[in-house]
């Protein structure tokens, strides 16, 4: 079996504190778990030496900051890094000791100063961050959890809110190849569910690792675990909402997918009663160059890629594909790229400088956004074939990067993945 060599990961879990209230004994097994499941040859294949846990005792803020220090001297700047934290966590309003922080095991809560002085503030734990050389990094917070941590002694003191904000996740995210993953938005609650043995959210992110999220290429990208387990825990329970912040060029992998297994793409089917086509292919052509009266010097390479490349390689794994070249005859071309968009489940758009230049494809990625919008289920699906940047509504999108030719085959295999959805 294989092992991720270069992958390293730091596992926290507190539930039995010291001197403020208690979480539900799940969380040790939220921690545990994902310990268990990373050094596991046939999923994750983390190498047992790199990962790191501090369960309850062990996780004190002098135990937690020598752990983050020692993350930071074995990496690289190409290494993976995988952080999960389990805890208590707030902030204090208003006052001198105003701010954001991560409770260890040993927090006093007998005022603003004692809480301050025992916990870990966004500024120490942002540093420790920075100190890491990794260019792919994955902070995750299970950290919100319902019952708060109670009252300050102190009279005087002002009350310590649970839960993180976004403003706070968006600092830590700063810096290249950062990923934050959180359990629920700062106004909710993260929940453990009646009869569950780990919180709801970390039992839809050990099911991805397991092989719920999609492991093309033998390898969970991170982008991919984060798709598949936000709807499976807001269907859970519609009151929590798992967010992302993220400051990366690529979707990395994670982990292993079944210790380096390539999952059987799903079975090619036809087209349901909706869709007469599974893909409708956009993309900057010379014909409708010519429809615009667009001239330009530039060579335009997407068409042949599309047509010589793409195109037969989706028709080879089953996919019916509609293209602006299979219009029928004296139609009106708007109306043809209308029909297209609506009769095809997914539309895909071929991204590059030329692209972006057509009125033509701006209408077709506009009118398969807005349908998608409508309908409340994705049908767009950004391919980025050159380097550019592409209006504000596509860049809220995921692109698939297929501006390397040596990624290819992983890339389209990702993608006929999707589109047999």
């Amino acid at each position: 079996m294989s092992t991720i060599q270069n992958a390293h990961a730091l596992i926290i879990g507190i539930y039995n504190y010291h001197n403020i209230n208690k979480l539900p004994t799940a969380v040790r097994k939220d921690a545990w778990d994902i310990y268990e499941l990373l050094i596991e040859p046939s999923y994750c294949a983390y190498l047992s030496d790199n990962v790191d846990v501090l369960m309850n005792d062990k996780a004190t803020k002098a135990g937690i900051t020598e752990a983050l220090d020692k993350l930071a001297q074995r990496c690289d700047s190409d290494s993976t890094v995988f952080f999960y934290i389990s805890s208590h966590g707030g902030r204090i309003e208003s006052g001198s000791y105003a701010g954001e922080y991560l409770l260890p095991v040993d927090a006093v809560n007998t005022s603003d100063s004692s809480l301050a002085q025992n916990a870990i503030s966004s500024l120490d734990f942002t540093e420790a961050l920075r100190k890491i050389p990794a260019r792919k990094m994955v902070i995750i917070f299970d950290c919100c959890h319902s019952g708060g941590i109670g009252q300050p002694k102190d009279a005087n003191a002002t009350t310590f809110n649970a839960g993180l904000s976004d403003k706070y996740y968006d600092v830590l995210k700063e810096g290249r190849g950062k990923i934050i993953l959180a359990s629920s938005r700062s106004s909710e609650v993260s929940w453990i569910l009646p009869d569950d043995a780990n919180s709801l959210f970390t039992k839809h992110l050990l099911a991805g690792f397991k092989g719920g999220a999609i492991g093309v290429g033998g390898v969970i990208r991170i982008l991919d675990l984060f798709n598949y387990l936000q709807p499976k825990v807001t269907a859970d329970k519609p009151e929590q909402h798992p967010i992302l912040k993220a400051e990366i060029e690529e979707n990395f992998p994670i982990a292993l997918h079944k210790g380096g297994e390539s999952p059987p793409l799903p079975p090619t089917t036809s087209p349901s009663n909706a869709y007469q086509y599974d893909v409708f292919i956009s993309y900057r052509s010379k014909e409708s160059d010519k429809q615009l009266q667009v001239f330009s010097d530039k060579p335009y390479t997407d068409a042949k890629w599309v047509r010589k490349t793409l195109i037969p390689y989706l028709e080879s794994q089953g996919l019916k594909v509609y293209v602006d070249f299979r219009f029928p005859l004296g139609h009106y071309f708007i109306n043809c790229m209308e029909e297209a968009i609506q009769q095809s489940r997914y539309t895909v758009l071929i991204i590059s400088p030329a692209y972006l230049e057509s009125t033509y494809t701006e209408f077709q990625n506009i009118a398969a956004q807005q349908l998608g919008l409508e309908q409340r289920q994705p049908r767009l699906i950004p391919l980025m074939r050159e380097e550019c940047q592409p209006r504000l509504g596509l860049r809220t999108l995921f692109f698939l990067d297929m501006t390397d030719e040596d990624d290819f085959e992983v890339n389209v295999e990702r993608l006929v993945y999707q589109l047999r959805q």
